[in-house]
């Protein structure tokens, strides 16, 4: 091998020979000595880590390569005298062209970093955006709360205390045999009972706090609701350390779990039914298993004509930015899973730790 051309600089073949990034043209000069009849020498090369097989140039002394890769190669090239006896072993040379920063591992991690990264960012955007208007969703239906609990203070209250002192009045003046007596007095003692109840509602219409129950306490409540037959297992569990969910999840949550209960006692005549209520570092999950007469695939897809059950659950999973997957099938009962991510579910989310820790590191300026 007598020498190589890249980009029009010579350099003397040897082990390792590096090129410079982005080298384009490549040429390799290559000869071999015949004294009986130079002319009828033949040649065969090959680039390893380029060419597949070898390449039979006849008897031109040059090989030529363009727009090489970076990387490591070696060139290996035999010849044959006029008898047509081929040098096997040939002469050989490697080289390396080098990489360019941009084509290098370092970069394309980098890149691979700075993707992930951005994608992150539009991620924890979305998920900011979703809880802002979970948040939103929970002040309106609060606004809403505190303005039926006025009119209600306005209307119905003052009507029960209006009828109160009016049937309070009729008692005084009538004689205490009175055969209407005991009826008055039972008419005051019902005004009342329901006065107190009235104002226990509404106090608990005015309150801009979430219930203290847990998710897991209040779902262990429903057997007393529907007052479910002691023959039906009913079993609540939790798999790890309880959490402070925001509250439209939890009274969302709650509402579809609640539905997949009635469900699955109404319809399905489970005998069994378990709720798992698991409060992960990324997610809140709630699966409702029975092992009642399970729901036809027909029915999973389209729900049935006329009943709400399965279409409502979806909606109020997809409202506070979860997911809801059901499997069933005819006599293999069913499971229900409610997916939320935890940056959204958690009052204490890794979202809001990160928003925190940004604001702080880039105080907003005030005008």
């Amino acid at each position: 091998m007598e020498q190589i051309v890249a980009d029009r600089r010579k350099y003397i073949p040897r082990e390792n020979l590096r090129l410079p990034p982005h080298t384009r043209d490549i040429e390799i000069d290559y000869t071999a000595l015949s004294f009986v009849a130079p002319q009828k020498v033949r040649f065969r090369y090959k680039l390893e880590g380029h060419d597949s097989d070898w390449q039979d140039p006849q008897n031109r002394r040059q090989a030529f390569y363009t727009d090489l890769p970076p990387g490591n190669y070696r060139f290996h090239v035999i010849a044959s005298n006029n008898d047509g006896v081929w040098n096997e072993a040939g002469a050989e040379a490697g080289f390396i062209v080098l990489p360019a920063f941009h084509q290098t591992a370092l970069f394309r991690i980098v890149c691979v970093v700075a993707v992930v990264g951005t994608l992150g960012l539009f991620y924890m955007l979305r998920l900011r955006r979703l809880a802002a208007a979970m948040q939103a969703r929970f002040e309106e239906r609060l606004e809403v709360r505190e303005r039926i609990a006025r009119n209600l203070h306005d209307t119905l209250l003052q009507g029960i205390y209006s009828a109160s002192i009016h049937f309070d009045l009729a008692n005084t003046r009538l004689q205490e045999n009175s055969p209407a007596k005991p009826a008055v007095e039972r008419g005051l003692d019902l005004l009342r009972q329901v006065s107190q109840e009235g104002r226990k509602a509404l106090r608990s219409l005015r309150s801009r706090q979430t219930s203290s129950e847990g998710l897991e306490q209040a779902l262990s409540l429903l057997p007393k609701e529907f007052a479910l037959p002691e023959n039906v297992d009913f079993v609540v569990a939790t798999d790890s350390q309880p959490r402070v969910l925001r509250p439209l999840v939890r009274d969302e949550a709650y509402l579809i779990a609640r539905e997949a209960v009635i469900n699955a006692f109404r319809h399905a005549q489970a005998s069994k039914i378990e709720v798992e209520v698991g409060y992960a570092s990324r997610h809140l999950r709630v699966t409702v298993r029975d092992n009642g007469c399970g729901i036809d695939s027909q029915l999973l897809r389209t729900g049935r004509e006329g009943h709400w059950g399965l279409p409502g659950m979806r909606e109020r999973a997809e409202k506070i930015g979860g997911k809801l997957s059901v499997l069933s099938g005819v006599d293999a009962g069913t499971e229900m899973e409610l997916s939320v991510p935890g940056t959204l579910a958690f009052q204490d989310g890794s979202a809001s730790r990160f928003w925190t820790w940004l604001s702080r590191l880039y105080p907003r300026k005030r005008k």
